[in-house]
C-alpha cells in the first residue's frame, strides 16, 4: 500500500473496483490481505461471495463492485477488510479489490448533484475526482444484476 501525504486533514484509502477508483475513510479500514481460503455456502444475498476466517473472526466477503462500478468482474488480487454497521454494532467485511491500495490525505468535497446515496463526497487528486463510499449505504443499495434477474422472473 502506498502513501501520499498533503497538508489536508482527512485520510482516505483509495481502492480499485473493476476499472474505477473509490475512497473509503481510513478509520474504517482494518487491513489489506492476500486472498486466503474463501468459504462458500448456499445463500440468497446478491453481494455475498462467501466468508474468510481472519484473526479468529468470520468475515463476510462482499462484491460491492456490482453496486458501485457495474456487474463486470475482473480478477481481484487482495481483500480490503473494513468495518460497516450491522444492526447496532460495527462488524468487519472484506471487499475484493483489483490491486494495491493507496493512503492519501485530502480535503473531502461535497458529492455532485444526483450522486448515488452511497457516495458521501469526492476527493480531488489532481484532475481525478474519486468518490468517497459509505459502505453502510452500499450494502443498503439495490444490486443491479439482482434486480434484473428478479424482473425477468416476474410474470
Amino acid at each position: 500500500m502506498s502513501v501520499t501525504t498533503s497538508k489536508a486533514g482527512h485520510s482516505f484509502v483509495l481502492l480499485t473496483l473493476t476499472t474505477s477508483r473509490f475512497a473509503l475513510r481510513a478509520e474504517t479500514v482494518i487491513e489489506l490481505v492476500i486472498p486466503g481460503s474463501l468459504l462458500s455456502f448456499p445463500h440468497t444475498s446478491p453481494l455475498l461471495l462467501g466468508v474468510l476466517v481472519r484473526r479468529g473472526r468470520v468475515v463476510p466477503v462482499a462484491d460491492v463492485a456490482q453496486v458501485v462500478a457495474g456487474p463486470e468482474t475482473q480478477h481481484r488480487k487482495f481483500y480490503l477488510i473494513a468495518t460497516r454497521r450491522f444492526g447496532a454494532a460495527r462488524e468487519w467485511c472484506a471487499i475484493p479489490v483489483m490491486g494495491d491500495c493507496e493512503l492519501v490525505s485530502a480535503t473531502p468535497q461535497a458529492p455532485e448533484e444526483g450522486a448515488p446515496a452511497y457516495v458521501t463526497g469526492v476527493v480531488h487528486l489532481g484532475e481525478e475526482q474519486v468518490p468517497i463510499l459509505d459502505l453502510d449505504a452500499v450494502f443498503a443499495a439495490p444490486v443491479p444484476a439482482a434486480e434484473a434477474s428478479l424482473a425477468g422472473s416476474r410474470p
